[in-house]
């Protein structure tokens, strides 16, 4: 199927043309995404109902803490833990515990940007 992507998508440009050199120029394309996301399949959460890592709505207090306990439990003894975490941090992941951290212990690693107070 991508061969003949590519066939026709060469085949659409006129030789010589710039257009034909930005195609040309693969060492630009992006690696294989799998391998960006390969981390993911050796994680400990994978075993784990998703419940136990994203709070239901209006979970609150003592459910809330002791549910957010369980997933970082499970984080703690993850061989990709770390990877997690960056990524969690790296995307500004919004809901859930990932890498051991809440949400909310997340949001206070942000720094604002300069000129623009932190969000309450």
């Amino acid at each position: 199927m991508l061969g003949s992507t590519w066939t026709s998508l060469r085949t659409d440009t006129r030789v010589g043309s710039s257009e034909e050199a930005s195609l040309a120029a693969v060492s630009r394309l992006p690696g294989p995404v799998a391998d960006l996301w390969q981390w993911q399949l050796d994680g400990s959460c994978r075993r784990e109902n998703p419940d136990v890592f994203f709070h239901p709505e209006g979970e609150r207090g003592p459910a809330r803490r002791s549910r957010d306990s369980a997933a970082k439990a499970v984080c703690l003894g993850c061989p990709v833990l770390q990877s997690c975490r960056e990524h969690a941090l790296h995307v500004r992941e919004p809901y859930g515990v990932w890498g051991a951290m809440t949400e909310y212990e997340r949001e206070a690693t942000y720094t604002p940007a300069p000129g623009f107070p932190a969000a309450s």
